[in-house]
């Protein structure tokens, strides 16, 4: 069961750990499941972390404890936990003693039982899986599924029978439960399929945009292509933050270890931890914002300026005829307008790679130093003008890194007035860079480097 509900709680874009969901096991262990109220706030204390966490936290509780009648929620709920808390040659046992409850659904009709009827659709539900159904069109699939566990071939052959023999009143009556157990059937594969696939069409389109090529992106994506930019920022400084922490505590200083417990006979009661100074990196982005490569620029600057915490000092340049700093834009406004702002600004003129390496080299070339990585998104046309290759070779001997992200695909290199052999002998990185996916990749490096 609680598997399950953490299922529920991901198809709505709530992160659990295993580490979570191994506390929520251990909370559901000590509360239990018969007051509801107690169980809701104790397991969100555990798994819904933000505010937003929390209000789609509620909403799947909710629905998840409400998908059956209370008393066999909590016996199949019970089950489940104690499945998840038993040596597995128990659970088999307990499996056996759960089918013992199950009566075929001629029996149950012909009875009737509503209560035990609902029992059994629930059972049912889940020994054919239910909560893996990821989209509509596998509903009618789900529903025949269970009705087959529950024994719909011994009922329709049964109703076969009773329409053979011109039992026509019986027949009516068995044909009509029938079809009011399928109606609770579908009933419950509806609020599984709404549980379970809260955001798979959203998704899905999202792993879509992850592998487009960003020049391709429509406007009307935008809005989707910044919710995915932000989720996986979120990501990234989750990463990047637990490996800092781990790093800011050092190697195990074993002589000053040692030293510090000759008083308990050499048992290390207390540990001492080499002191390691991060580095914070220093990042100069250089974004081409002209044409087609003002797209890949957007997204470029929207992951380095969303990944703050793990990169605080990003100092930004857009260029096209010009370059200028626009840094500022970042510090007073929301990103998406900064970004809107930048490209209006810089991004009117045709490309002009040479004045903007020795305008950069003029504005930031004193303060480049070993710690600086500088970033270059472009396409490396310079239109047959000066491709500015020796300003950014000087850039180059000053700095940590330079790295250069190319939007066209590497068999345009080098084509016409594509000048990227050039700007590859001044630099120690050079990537075709198309989608979100390599842009996630390249933020990720330059996290990595800083510790």
């Amino acid at each position: 069961m609680i598997y399950n509900f953490i299922k529920a709680l991901r198809a709505s874009n709530i992160r659990i750990s295993a580490a979570e969901t191994m506390e929520a096991i251990e909370t559901l262990n000590h509360v239990g499941l018969f007051n509801r109220q107690l169980l809701k706030d104790s397991l969100s204390l555990v798994l819904a972390k933000t505010r937003d966490d929390k209000e789609i936290y509620s909403s799947c509780f909710d629905l998840f404890f409400t998908m059956e009648t209370p008393e066999p929620t909590e016996i199949i709920a019970q089950d489940a936990l104690d499945n998840t808390l038993m040596p597995k040659n128990e659970q088999s046992d307990s499996g056996n003693s759960q089918n013992e409850r199950s009566s075929s659904l001629l029996e149950l009709l012909e009875r009737p039982d509503q209560m035990a009827l609902a029992e059994n659709i629930a059972i049912a539900a889940q020994q054919v899986q239910l909560s893996n159904i990821k989209i509509f069109t596998q509903r009618g699939i789900y529903a025949r599924r269970i009705l087959e566990h529950m024994g719909v071939n011994e009922l329709e052959r049964k109703i076969h029978d009773l329409a053979r023999a011109g039992e026509e009143d019986a027949y009516n009556n068995l044909k009509f439960r029938k079809a009011q157990t399928l109606e609770s059937v579908l009933e419950l594969v509806d609020k599984n399929l709404l549980l379970y696939t809260a955001n798979s069409g959203a998704n899905l389109r999202q792993e879509i945009l992850e592998k487009t090529p960003l020049a391709q992106v429509e406007t009307r994506d935008f809005k989707t292509m910044h919710e995915l930019v932000k989720k996986l920022s979120k990501r990234l400084i989750s990463i990047h933050s637990r490996r800092r922490r781990k790093a800011k505590r050092g190697a195990l200083d074993v002589r000053q270890t040692i030293r510090k417990n000759m008083q308990f006979d050499g048992v290390l009661f207390n540990t001492v931890w080499k002191k390691v100074q991060i580095d914070r990196p220093k990042v100069i982005a250089v974004c081409d914002v002209s044409g087609s490569v003002a797209q890949t620029a957007r997204f470029l600057l929207m992951f380095l300026y969303s990944v703050h915490e793990i990169i605080p000092k990003v100092r930004s340049f857009a260029f096209s005829n010009q370059l200028g700093e626009i840094t500022s834009l970042f510090e007073e406004m929301p990103i998406e307008i900064a970004l809107n702002e930048a490209i209006n600004q810089w991004g009117m003129g045709s490309t002009d790679y040479g004045g903007a390496l020795h305008e950069l080299e003029r504005l930031v070339g004193n303060e480049i130093d070993s710690k600086t990585t500088v970033l270059i998104l472009g396409d490396g046309r310079s239109n047959y003008g000066d491709p500015g290759h020796l300003a950014l070779k000087r850039i180059h001997l000053k700095s940590k890194s330079v790295m250069w992200l190319n939007p066209e695909p590497r068999t345009f290199w080098n084509t016409g007035d594509s000048e990227m052999n050039k700007f590859n002998a001044s630099c120690d990185r050079v990537e075709s860079c198309r989608s979100i996916r390599h842009l996630e990749r390249i933020v990720s490096d330059i996290a990595r480097r800083t510790v």
